[in-house]
């Protein structure tokens, strides 16, 4: 006899998580990576340069602008997020740091809205175990609070999400909105106010976040299910799904007169997709879960063809399709895909009590060796750079990061120590006997990412800054300039990250170049030096004198070419 689900958990394995452990991962996670760095390149650094002219009230909120320039992305909330934390923030706290504040609580908030997701379509009735024929199966709310555990260390676990949901971008804000829809329709069944308030939130959210038809398709997918549920397991089903419809119509106007609508395929003629670099993308970005995702796919099977669409199925399943298909349609590729993370992760999470003992066992052996050998490397380099020994390691980082000076803090040393130490606690606790807890086979993947993220964001985190900001360059550069602060200097083109980042960490006035209009009190003028040599109705280049070619440090193909107005030389 085929049974019901696939799903055979006892009440032993529905153990949920300690909530200690859950938070303690979760701070481990969010908290490195947010404090105590520069903005990074590019988008990170160019949607901070956004928000810093908000706040100062240089742009308009509704056509936001730097250096006379759009957004790369269309959204407006993620600046304006930003924007208000500058202002209101405390006088201690730096800019950079005080833009960043509100995407932490965005991090947050997506890791809740995916643990209570995957809660309520745990609940569903369609995802209970199969009942024993003597009793002793998983009651239904435990068996949802450990489906919930999982769910959320398989979106801990994905490694494409670390670096991706720290910058301080759209991006991360359309993360935490789509993880608000997600939770909006799942909880459907149980409540009305906070499913309604997350659906707003993150339907509108969404499309002021510059992916509008994101929400679209998200929200008529909901709407779908939602109408084709078992009526005894949501009540007033098609009443919601129309109200879904009607909430849609009305972002769609709002963002038609935002002047948000825009489409970012990439077509044939554009030269399409490079499908060995979205291969690789496909096949990391999501690891661990899309493997369980697909073993969710097979072993569910029956209950996904069946006519009664389960909603713990496909409602995760259509926001993964809708993710990957961003994906493969639009650039870039590994923001749409991130997008899908919370459904994979929920997809992986019903794949938990169907796994066998020996497919537990293969997850926790490579994710040990994997995570483990992955610290070790990291250690061993940054022993390398405050020591010099081993001699390998040291010059290779001379040779990737020229002009990099090694720090050193007890801080970050302490910090990464005790989660080397946490980490060989729980490979011992893990090995020392069988554990049944649904989860148990996540535990491990989920605390070597955030084990891998922490280590580098304390041990490794002046060598990221110095390679991955803008700061290097400009400290180079305002030595060639010496009184460049003083006055204005002229532009051009330079992108928005150049833009942003010679504004905020060199303190300059930047007017884009215009001979004809321009500002002749400029006595700088910096150009990208792949820009140059620039138009005559923009530069005369007899009025301007070569004075240096400054390059980032880590990357000599990113170079600013540095002139001086000829008449202001020394005789």
């Amino acid at each position: 006899m085929t049974p019901p689900t696939p799903a055979i958990v006892s009440q032993k394995a529905a153990k949920a998580l300690p909530r200690w452990a859950l938070l303690l991962l979760c701070m481990a996670y969010v908290i490195p990576g947010f404090v105590v760095r520069d903005p990074w390149k590019s988008s990170d650094v160019s949607a901070f340069g956004y928000m810093l002219e908000l706040a100062r009230g240089k742009t308009s909120w509704l056509n936001p602008l730097l250096g006379g320039v759009a957004p790369e992305t269309d959204g407006l909330l993620p600046y304006w997020l930003g924007a208000l934390a500058i202002q209101w923030a405390p006088a201690g706290i730096s800019p950079d740091m005080a833009a960043r504040l509100p995407f932490v609580g965005l991090l947050v908030l997506t890791l809740v809205a995916t643990w209570y997701g995957v809660y309520y379509l745990a609940r569903s009735p369609a995802a209970q175990p199969v009942a024993f024929a003597f009793g002793g199966e998983a009651l239904p709310t435990d068996y949802a609070r450990a489906m919930a555990d999982g769910g959320l260390l398989a979106l801990l676990a994905c490694l494409g999400l670390a670096q991706l949901s720290h910058e301080a971008t759209s991006y991360l804000v359309q993360l935490c909105c789509t993880a608000l829809v997600f939770f909006g329709f799942a909880s459907l069944a149980f409540h009305r106010v906070a499913p309604a308030l997350a659906l707003v939130a993150g339907l509108a959210g969404l499309a002021l976040a510059g992916a509008p038809a994101l929400a679209t398709l998200l929200g008529l997918g909901g709407a779908w299910v939602l109408w084709h549920a078992p009526a005894q397991e949501v009540a007033h089903r098609r009443t919601w799904a129309c109200a879904t419809l009607a909430l849609l119509a009305a972002i769609a106007g709002m963002t038609w007169l935002l002047g948000l609508w825009g489409w970012r395929i990439v077509g044939i003629a554009a030269g399409g997709k490079e499908w060995l670099s979205l291969a690789r993308l496909l096949l990391w970005f999501g690891w661990p879960a899309w493997p369980l995702a697909i073993w969710t796919l097979w072993r569910w099977r029956k209950q996904i063809a069946s006519a009664q669409w389960h909603r713990h199925l496909w409602l995760p399943l259509w926001f993964s399709l809708v993710s990957i298909g961003a994906t493969i349609t639009t650039n870039p590729a590994d923001r749409a895909l991130l997008l899908g993370l919370p459904a994979m992760a929920t997809l992986a999470a019903f794949a938990l009590p169907t796994l066998s003992r020996a497919v537990a066992a293969l997850i926790d052996w490579f994710t040990l060796l994997f995570f483990s050998l992955s610290a070790l490397a990291i250690w061993v380099i940054w022993i390398a750079m405050q020591t010099g020994v081993p001699a390998k390691p040291a010059a290779n980082v001379a040779k990737l990061a020229p002009e990099f000076a090694p720090s050193f803090s007890w801080l970050a040393l302490l910090a990464a120590l005790a989660a080397s130490v946490a980490w060989c606690s729980l490979v011992w606790w893990r090995a020392s006997r069988d554990r049944a807890a649904i989860w148990k086979s996540l535990v491990l993947p989920a605390s070597g990412a955030a084990l891998g993220w922490l280590l580098l964001m304390t041990l490794w985190l002046p060598l990221l800054n110095h390679a991955r900001s803008y700061v290097p360059q400009v400290q180079n550069m305002l030595r060639v300039m010496p009184d460049a602060q003083q006055g204005c200097v002229q532009t051009y083109g330079l992108s928005r990250a150049q833009t942003a980042a010679f504004q905020y960490h060199g303190g300059l006035t930047l007017q884009p170049a215009d001979s004809k209009n321009g500002n002749k009190d400029c006595n700088w003028l910096l150009v990208d030096a792949s820009a140059w040599p620039a138009p005559p109705g923009i530069v005369q280049a007899a009025e301007w004198t070569p004075v240096a070619n400054v390059p980032r440090p880590t990357d000599k193909n990113d170079q600013v070419l540095v002139f001086q107005r000829t008449s202001q030389l020394a005789p």
